[in-house]
């Protein structure tokens, strides 16, 4: 099996329940009282999984495979943290600068949330990888 198929689903897995934990948990707790009626009653599950599919490969190129090449889970670690501060940070920043009444707590929370999840998601889809495929 290509290493890259084995990081990607072992990224998954881990971004998913991660997700799937903080979504249940926090938006009653964070995003719902800060967002209100912005905020859909029931997330578009299509659109989500579009971008999971399509982020999950960003996480798989720009961070799992070098960590491969150069066999050390610190750069999954470290260039899955880069790419999630970019990613959620470019999102959130953006809300700032383009959204009346966009709050910056919110944004903060979830630039951080989103360096830690992509950080541990590059993780295990290294893991994955070093397990699955030793040698």
């Amino acid at each position: 099996m290509p290493p890259a198929l084995v990081a990607y689903v072992g990224a998954a897995i881990t971004m998913l329940v991660l997700d799937a934990i903080w979504l249940t948990t926090m938006v009653p707790r964070i995003y719902q009282p800060q967002l209100g009626d912005l905020l859909a009653e029931r997330p578009n599950l299509a659109v989500a999984g579009v971008f999971y599919l399509l982020y999950l490969v960003g996480v798989v190129v720009f961070a799992i495979l070098p960590a491969i090449e150069a066999r050390s889970w610190l750069t999954a670690l470290g260039y899955g943290a880069l790419l999630g501060l970019v990613a959620y940070g470019t999102y959130d920043f953006t809300n700032l600068s383009t959204l009346r009444n966009w709050p910056v707590s919110l944004s903060l929370i979830d630039v951080a949330w989103g360096t830690a999840l992509t950080a541990v998601t590059a993780l295990g889809g290294y893991w994955a990888v070093r397990w699955l495929l030793p040698g």
